[in-house]
């Protein structure tokens, strides 16, 4: 065979044109969430109730984390001798000022004033009252009227009464919301266990639940917490004793009827440990519903905080409360303002509660699709 008889085996040959589209490779799609709960998701948003409930809800706390800032006898910020300082960060004694003592600086001392406003000057937070600080400018008998110093009175003590709703607040949503979510971990841990294995395990939780969950809960947490000093610890340790069961049945019925299921048993088989099946098959499905009762457990606990409070069994004597100032209302009949600025604060935060509740139960509901 001669060289022109040959076949060609030019590399152009085996290259695309020019003008030929090249093959593009497929891009990763960014993740996405489950279509599950997109459809959850999307429901809550269709709940304009929930929605602004929701937005409402977390304006309160923002303003209720930030007291110290919004509500305080200490200023801002003081500009003296062209040096910057924080009060309300940290305490600086009188002698920065000017002043001859060595304790803390008193900023509502007429005479620190003219020190600080000789060489600077000083802001103060929109209400210049702390939860403790009495308005001794008044010059008439407490508890006063709403006033101009005090927009909503002060109290028996005269203290400012919006400044004890903002740190009471405080104390009562972190209280509940700490309550809450220790109960939460400790009822999906118990039920968990109990509707997993089933057998004897499930059957003295529930002998046990149904003696314990019997006994009156209020009483029993009156007594105990008479047997020790008030404290804020022991008080969150007494209230958690009884505070944990509100999950339970329902994480329970979610583990009796997945433990069932083909892919728990495949991974059973598989060889995949009890832990591994609870936490990472079994546990997300479960707290789908678990998350739409937490509004209403954390309502539970803040009323439970509030009617100890009344009663004089909750918070160290003094504490900022909700519960302590409708105290205060009742024994001051003439002074209408303490018992209904008590009141009007803990049915707002109360039902803005129930109503995220409610969008959370109607958005995580297993009948809609």
């Amino acid at each position: 065979m001669s060289n022109s008889q040959l076949p060609l085996t030019n590399n152009a040959a085996h290259t695309p044109p020019p003008n030929q589209p090249k093959t593009m490779l497929p891009t990763p799609q960014k993740s996405q969430l489950n279509p599950i709960w997109q459809a959850r998701l999307k429901r809550f948003r269709n709940n304009r109730l929930g929605v602004i409930s929701l937005i409402v809800f977390t304006l309160v706390f923002v303003v209720c984390m930030a007291a110290n800032v919004i509500a305080n006898d200490k200023p801002l910020i003081v500009q003296y001798d062209g040096a910057y300082y924080f009060p309300v960060v940290k305490a600086y004694p009188e002698t920065t000022f000017g002043g001859i003592f060595e304790t803390e600086t008193n900023y509502k001392d007429p005479a620190v004033q003219t020190l600080i406003n000789s060489q600077g000057y000083y802001v103060m937070p929109p209400i210049p009252f702390a939860d403790q600080t009495p308005n001794v400018e008044l010059g008439i008998p407490y508890p006063a009227a709403p006033n101009s110093q005090n927009w909503l009175g002060t109290d028996d003590m005269g203290r400012d009464v919006l400044a004890r709703i903002l740190y009471g607040l405080r104390v009562s949503l972190l209280f509940g919301l700490a309550l809450t979510i220790a109960g939460a971990l400790i009822g999906i841990i118990v039920g968990a266990i109990q509707g997993y294995y089933g057998g004897w395990i499930d059957l003295a939780g529930q002998r046990f639940m149904e003696v314990w969950g019997g006994m009156p809960q209020l009483f029993m947490i009156i007594i105990l917490v008479s047997l020790f000093s008030p404290n804020i610890t022991v008080l969150f340790a007494m209230m958690l004793l009884f505070g944990w069961m509100g999950l339970v049945g329902l994480v329970r019925a979610e583990f009796l009827r997945a433990r069932n299921f083909d892919y728990v048993r495949a991974a059973r088989n598989l060889g995949v440990s009890d832990g591994q099946i609870m936490l990472r098959h079994i546990l997300p499905n479960a707290l789908a519903s678990s998350l739409s009762q937490l509004p209403f457990i954390l309502t539970a606990n803040i009323i439970a905080l509030t009617s100890l409070d009344f009663l004089g069994y909750g918070l160290p004597p003094g504490s900022p409360s909700l519960g302590e100032l409708m105290v205060q209302g009742k024994n001051n009949l003439d002074a209408p303002w303490l018992a209904l600025s008590g009141f009007f604060s803990l049915t707002l935060v109360l039902s803005l509660l129930i109503f995220i509740g409610e969008a959370l139960r109607d958005a995580f509901d297993p009948r809609r699709s």
